[in-house]
């Protein structure tokens, strides 16, 4: 299952898993997710709603009896300095990076635990310090870390793994339009950290939990 999976770096990720001859089923709060191989799409689904999350969950269990991994990729980011902003920003963000990371895994978790699973959240490299404007971001992405961790250790002896991927400035259409100036090339291409996601869902990668991994390009 890949959360967020109509945006850039959701659409990456279900495409690389799809090509790697995985079924995968694609989530999203927008009305319409685009096919990019899935199995299966489920749109308007509001991962902040816990009820909802558990009825998805709920039906795909009926339908596909497990699930082997779940990439959370669902969330968004603001720029906003403390001085100028709002509580509602914190609140917004806090809702769309940590409580759908949460929800989702939490009701994954008993799908995942039936033949052993792992989960694969996205934090942010700048977390490791928050520059100006993005203090709300980095600190709901300290969350996603957090959660990650918790998890990690709560679900290892259920046999699911909980991992974590720490992007630097991913190549979007967006963030290109917001930095004209910028050396595009050394930022992160979605389809690279597409390959990463795939990997710590991987069972190559049975070994690794509770890992925030960096993957910052050249940035």
């Amino acid at each position: 299952m890949v959360t967020g999976a109509a945006g850039i770096l959701g659409g990456a990720v279900v495409e690389h898993l799809a090509g790697a001859g995985a079924i995968v089923l694609a989530v999203d709060f927008a009305p319409a997710i685009a096919d990019r191989g899935q199995a299966a799409s489920y749109a308007g689904v509001d991962l902040t709603n816990a009820d909802a999350v558990v009825e998805l969950m709920r039906a795909v269990g009926e339908r596909f009896g497990c699930l082997h991994g779940l990439a959370n990729i669902a969330g968004g980011f603001t720029w906003e300095t403390v001085a100028d902003g709002t509580l509602d920003s914190w609140d917004r963000l806090y809702r769309m990076n940590v409580v759908t990371t949460l929800n989702a895994s939490k009701a994954a978790a008993p799908l995942l635990e039936r033949h052993g699973g792992a989960i694969v959240n996205v934090g942010a490299a700048a977390t490791a310090k928050a520059a100006a404007g993005m203090g709300a971001y980095t600190a709901s992405k300290s969350g996603v870390a957090r959660l990650t961790e918790a998890m990690a250790e709560e679900e290892k002896d259920r046999g699911v793994r909980v991992n974590a991927v720490l992007p630097s400035i991913i190549d979007t259409p967006v963030n290109r339009a917001d930095m004209p100036d910028a050396e595009h090339d050394r930022w992160v291409a979605p389809q690279s950290l597409a390959k990463v996601v795939g990997f710590l869902l991987s069972d190559d990668a049975n070994a690794i939990t509770g890992a925030l991994v960096p993957v910052t390009g050249r940035v």
